[in-house]
């Protein structure tokens, strides 16, 4: 992993916890396999504990880890790293996913209920104002009372937001091609169209992971199809979503958004969104940050735990599930 990665991730407690289970190589973090001494460090590894920045595991790598067999991962996506020789070579990988999914799903939720209050836009007002109202004003279309929710796609994220968002009185609806009618209702929600997704929510939470099917999949179709004010929370990837379009409407008042990730990311310093009152862009802070780091870590420690113990990972990634991952 990068330097910068394994000074948040890598604590002291985590070295420690990791030591007590294996004989780990000594600091510092390899994020080059080509140097000498990284190839000394390969020669007799048995597992990789790998993170952001983590360069390709391609064959030359393998090949100066001939005793490689796991490698796991304290980030969500190993796209970037796990290689087809990964899979040929019968390597084991395991994935923090599961815990990076968490924050993403709890701020998902707090913007779903935030932006149904429309408390951005209100606070913004009454900081203009310096006085309060009595609220009597506010449109009936405000608040999250019987307000639809529409989540796109059950991932691990989209699952956890079906979830947080049960206790609370919002009419769900999911769309999913790959669960049944049964797991949607089992998950909360109303099975849907993915036309109809967009168009009965009041607000739409894209958790699609991005893969050459699913770039540009919430298209103009979709989004023109959204109810006036509606607002669209994307913490997927911006390629998922056609952002010229997205950006036309948010321009004419439209709809709404709350975008933690754009296409490109970041937008240009000129781009209009910046200064467009209908959205909140933050710098993809959804996922795992701070404190949430250590998360990520006690998984990653539990995992090398259970691999030394001849139990096998309790989150591995599987290589018949890569069309769906992220």
């Amino acid at each position: 992993m990068s330097r910068r990665a394994a000074n948040a991730l890598l604590e002291p407690e985590a070295l420690t916890a990791l030591a007590a289970v294996c004989d780990l190589q000594a600091l510092p973090v390899l994020d080059d396999f080509a140097p000498r001494h990284a190839l000394a460090a390969l020669a007799d590894v048995d597992l990789l504990v790998t993170g952001w920045g983590c360069p390709p595991l391609d064959r030359a790598a393998l090949d100066a880890a001939p005793a490689l067999r796991a490698v796991v991962h304290t980030a969500g996506s190993v796209r970037h790293h796990i290689t087809d020789a990964c899979w040929e070579r019968g390597i084991e990988v395991s994935s923090a996913a599961a815990a990076h999914a968490l924050p993403v799903a709890e701020y998902t939720v707090a913007m779903v209920l935030l932006s149904g209050k429309r408390v951005l836009e209100r606070a913004c007002a009454y900081r203009g104002r310096r006085a309060r109202d009595e609220g009597f004003g506010t449109a009936r279309t405000d608040g999250n009372y019987r307000r639809t929710a529409g989540v796109l796609s059950a991932s691990a994220v989209g699952r956890r937001v079906l979830e947080l968002l049960r206790p609370h009185d919002l009419e769900l609806l999911l769309h999913d091609p790959y669960v049944t009618d049964a797991e949607a209702r089992a998950l909360g929600a109303r099975p849907v169209g993915i036309r109809e997704l967009f168009a009965d929510s009041d607000v739409v939470s894209v958790h699609t992971p991005l893969l050459p099917a699913t770039e540009g999949l919430v298209n103009r179709a979709l989004l023109t199809s959204m109810r006036q004010d509606a607002v669209l929370v994307n913490t997927a990837r911006g390629g998922v979503v056609d952002q010229g379009a997205l950006t036309e409407l948010l321009l004419t008042d439209r709809i709404r958004a709350v975008l933690d990730v754009t296409d490109p990311e970041v937008l240009p310093v000129d781009h209009p969104l910046w200064e467009c009152d209908n959205v909140l862009l933050t710098p993809h802070l959804a996922g795992s940050q701070g404190n949430e780091w250590r998360r990520l870590t006690e998984l990653a420690v539990a995992e090398v735990t259970r691999w030394a113990a001849g139990k096998g990972f309790a989150h591995p990634v599987l290589r018949a599930r890569l069309p769906f991952l992220a």
